[in-house]
């Protein structure tokens, strides 16, 4: 089924993938076990008595949690407190205890993905609004839960909180420009090409504002050891037992750190564009990632490529009508450009620092791949889609 029968999520052009209404800062009141510890989880960290904390806490049944706003909350809270029980103290934990594992996989099985912190979980539901009839932007949101806290944990989840919400432009045009090429519509499917080279302009612009608030030492030292997962990572090599967890049998479950990888917007976008990557040990990474992602994103990525091909048309009527090239190229070079410059952070903020554990590696993204040749493969591969 393609995005013309499906429709476009809710208010996508003014906050993208990001949840519709914005995301609960608080629980239920028999969850008040869950906020008072996500509240004290930084000063648990110093204390190193995270794992004796929540080793103590309660066993919840999750049934009552009803809605998905409240189960994207009880999902976000299960994910610190997890990946802060592995890896807030050395060595890192093997087994989760109960009160932690069997929560969290309830919770993740209504949810349709894996029990591990994902981007999902770390950006996409983790803010909330000053003024709640503000702007999703710097300046004007907050992050709802952190690991240690600080300025640059901070302002790394908000830059790609603001990134997802101007991402909407992009992906608000992505069913209208199907359309306009269904309908055989040049003039049409121009305005909204031009539109989503803007929107990608404007995407660079944002990530381009990491450097102002977040320090490459501070992020790669004290904000990305909790962000990896348990799969492909030398630290874990068996993975992670969830104690308590019937399905799993007792057997340790491997499942990848929270990730870029992980967010619909790129992949949707490549879509539209028909922006293709080549069939190699990479590609089978990208479609694990979407596990990762709410079951309705993936279905956005599904129904963009089930639709009319953008790039197929334009290649086809580009010499009759000169500006289709011209708008469908301006839309490429910006996505190279965003790819380049999300290239060069990589680069400054994990390649080039010191690596001290094994367990956050310089040359293995936390979604548990070599992330550099990843990353240079995809700006190579977009920039061969322009067409001359």
């Amino acid at each position: 089924m393609s995005i013309l029968e499906v429709g476009s999520p809710p208010a996508i052009a003014e906050r993208g993938f990001l949840p519709m209404p914005d995301p609960l800062s608080h629980l239920p009141a028999e969850f008040d076990v869950w906020e008072e510890l996500g509240h004290e989880l930084p000063k648990l960290i110093v204390a190193e008595k995270v794992r004796a904390s929540l080793e103590e806490m309660p066993l919840l049944e999750t049934s009552p949690l009803q809605t998905e706003a409240e189960l994207e909350r009880a999902m976000l809270l299960l994910s610190f407190f997890g990946h802060a029980y592995v890896w807030a103290e050395s060595p890192p934990a093997t087994v989760l205890p109960p009160s932690i594992a069997v929560p969290w996989h309830a919770v993740a099985t209504r949810l349709g993905r894996p029990p591990v912190l994902s981007y999902q979980s770390y950006v996409l539901t983790n803010w909330r609004r000053l003024d709640p009839a503000g702007p999703i932007a710097l300046g004007n949101i907050v992050v709802l839960q952190n690991f240690v806290g600080g300025l640059d944990e901070e302002w790394f989840v908000l830059v790609h909180v603001n990134l997802e919400a101007v991402a909407g432009q992009v992906l608000a045009a992505i069913g209208p420009a199907q359309q306009a090429v269904s309908e055989d519509q040049a003039d049409v499917l121009v305005t909204h090409l031009e539109s989503m080279a803007q929107g990608l302009a404007a995407m660079t612009q944002v990530l381009e504002r990491m450097p102002e608030r977040c320090d490459p030492y501070i992020y790669y030292n004290r904000v990305r050891p909790y962000l990896n997962g348990w799969k492909n990572n030398p630290a874990l090599p068996d993975g992670i037992v969830y104690q308590g967890v019937e399905a799993y049998g007792g057997k340790p479950q491997q499942f990848r750190g929270g990730s870029g990888a992980q967010t619909a917007t790129i992949p949707a976008i490549d879509a539209a564009l028909g922006v293709a990557h080549a069939d190699d040990p990479l590609r089978p990474y990208l479609l694990e990632m979407r596990a990762y992602m709410p079951p309705a994103h993936r279905a956005f990525i599904a129904a963009v490529e089930e639709g009319p091909s953008i790039r197929a048309y334009v290649l086809e009527h580009h010499r009759r009508h000169p500006p289709l090239r011209e708008a469908y190229n301006a839309c490429i070079v910006a996505l190279e450009h965003f790819r380049q410059k999300h290239l060069e952070f990589a680069a400054l903020y994990v390649q080039r620092q010191a690596q001290r554990g094994s367990g956050n590696s310089t040359e293995v993204g936390t979604g548990g791949t070599p992330f550099m040749p990843f990353l240079k493969k995809h700006r190579d591969e977009t920039r061969r889609h322009l067409i001359e």
